[in-house]
């Protein structure tokens, strides 16, 4: 068994205000801990990869191509294979949620170097 915390985890600012921390991953899928701090925007993309999510802290707005959704704590998400999809927070304290890809992903296509 692996064990990883997400006060261990190392996090590490993908765009401007949005962190990724890389938890348990295996063969099939991989999770993640992110954090969205207030005013700031998750890039608009696509992957191939499923992605499924649930949200511990704060509010963020998932922008699709054809709707907005306001994501509240305990809510859950899914964006299916190369859906396009983005989020910003439009709160007023950070939000906070943890993501599951399959098949795994490593490094998201639009990180900000």
């Amino acid at each position: 068994m692996r064990r990883i915390s997400d006060e261990t985890a190392d996090g590490e600012e993908v765009a401007d205000g949005v962190f990724l921390a890389d938890l348990a991953s295996g063969e099939r899928a991989s999770m993640k801990h992110w954090r969205v701090e207030p005013g700031a925007t998750l890039p608009v993309h696509r992957h191939e990869n499923e992605q499924i999510g649930y949200m511990i802290q704060g509010t963020l707005t998932a922008i699709t191509e054809d709707e907005e959704v306001l994501l509240r704590p305990g809510d859950s998400y899914l964006f299916t294979g190369d859906e396009l999809h983005g989020a910003e927070n439009r709160g007023d304290e950070p939000a906070v949620g943890i993501g599951v890809l399959s098949p795994p992903r490593s490094e998201p296509d639009w990180k900000q170097s």
